[in-house]
């Protein structure tokens, strides 16, 4: 029996990368999915795909930096659905790359919070209602390893994902007796436009990445996907506040 079978699920920033491979493999184990991002187009197109493979999904326009698009968001889901089981909060940025401290830009710097941090808080809070309501769910808060180590000229980004990781299991404490789960996943680089847009034209940066994982090579989204899933599911029933990283061993160095 597929894991999600008769589920709802929601994925923000699902039209591309970690969020639609997220969003096509919640489809593919059941789950009927809301796909939200603040590209209409691309997660329209993430809804086709799931629709042509005999799922059930629904597009949504969200920018999370809008706490009235993100409640829009839930209620929309609970009204298609009629239940929210699990949510993917997975939309974000990555700022300036390649920037000590001192030489980042404040407007960088505040929008990567917004985007990174608020938006996953204010997320989380529209999220809990309805799965309090059921006295049941499971929340995926996509982090970084950059949110476990620290990223050189990367402060910005390191920053929200280190608070990704800490809301993620105060959260997880607070509901632990309510029977929703929260949990984190932590990839590495992972092949993903935005990987690949901060790598643009700077071959000696791709390789840099590429060295630095044990295993040689960028991470795929489909994998850090299988893992969004199996923290979904009532497979991994008895995990929560969990940060799981997903990097071919670049923390273990």
């Amino acid at each position: 029996m597929p894991q999600m079978e008769g589920k709802a699920a929601l994925v923000t920033g699902a039209a591309s990368g970690i969020g639609r491979a997220s969003a096509l493999a919640l489809a593919r184990e059941g789950a009927a999915v809301c796909v939200s991002d603040i590209n209409l187009d691309g997660a329209q197109e993430t809804a086709r795909l799931i629709s042509d493979a005999g799922g059930q999904a629904l597009a949504r326009r969200c920018d999370v930096t809008n706490r009235d698009a993100i409640q829009a968001m839930v209620d929309a889901t609970v009204t298609a659905f009629g239940r929210l089981d699990a949510a993917v909060n997975n939309a974000g940025i990555s700022g300036h790359f390649y920037q000590r401290l001192h030489e980042a830009d404040d407007e960088s710097f505040e929008r990567v919070i917004d985007v990174n941090l608020r938006g996953v808080w204010h997320c989380i809070k529209a999220e809990l209602p309805p799965m309090l309501a059921r006295e049941s769910g499971a929340i995926v808060n996509i982090a970084s390893v950059a949110g476990l180590i620290g990223a050189p000229k990367a402060a910005d980004y390191t920053a929200s994902k280190h608070a990704v990781v800490g809301i993620t299991k105060s959260a997880a404490l607070d509901y632990a007796k309510s029977g929703i789960r929260v949990n984190a996943v932590c990839p590495a680089y992972t092949d993903t436009a935005m990987v690949q847009g901060a790598i643009a034209g700077n071959p000696i940066m791709a390789s840099i990445m590429t060295r630095a994982i044990p295993m040689g090579r960028l991470g795929l989204a489909e994998e850090v996907a299988e893992a969004v899933v199996w923290l979904c599911s009532d497979a991994s029933s008895f995990v929560t506040g969990h940060a799981l990283v997903l990097d071919g061993g670049l923390v273990a160095i």
